[in-house]
């Protein structure tokens, strides 16, 4: 009897992995604002992984490319899903999984901000955004500012789930 062969390389989960960034300055928090067919909404910083680097490298190169800032990794705030089929741009994204590793992140200069070279393509700036008033914002997930107040004050990840 044979061994079990195992898959090929090329057959994928169809799950992406990403890393994003949590970057404050003050009370503020960064976002990059993406214009689509569904309108302007916020994310934060940060996109896939390659393969062979690590999420922490993803969340440099992310950012840099993105807002030309170099940032320092710190801890894991939270570990969020979004399955595409399960939220409002289903339209779009109905074949979408991702897994999101969320980062606090430092950066020690803002003055390079916008100089990113690797813009996603429906990227149309970035905002500071009062931590205070995220809810305010089309920004997701929904109570961000809670979660990220709760993992920096409790120095711990969380699990969200799937959240948009």
């Amino acid at each position: 009897m044979s061994a079990p062969r195992s898959q090929p390389s090329s057959i994928s989960s169809g799950v992406r992995t990403a890393a994003r960034a949590v970057i404050l300055r003050g009370g503020d928090l960064l976002a990059i604002r993406i214009r689509s067919e569904e309108g302007d909404f916020l994310v934060l910083p940060g996109g896939g992984q390659n393969h062979g680097e690590t999420l922490r490298d993803t969340v440099r190169r992310e950012v840099l490319e993105e807002l030309g800032l170099a940032v320092v990794p710190q801890g894991l705030l939270y570990l969020r899903e979004y399955v595409g089929k399960n939220h409002a741009l289903r339209r779009i994204h109905s074949h979408f999984h991702q897994v999101e590793a969320v980062f606090h992140c430092r950066c020690d200069d803002f003055s390079p901000i916008g100089e990113g070279k690797g813009h996603d393509r429906r990227q149309v700036g970035f905002e500071w955004l009062p931590l205070a008033q995220l809810a305010d914002y089309p920004l997701s997930p929904r109570g961000l500012g809670e979660v990220i107040a709760k993992a920096l004050q409790e120095g711990s990840a969380t699990y969200l789930g799937d959240v948009y």
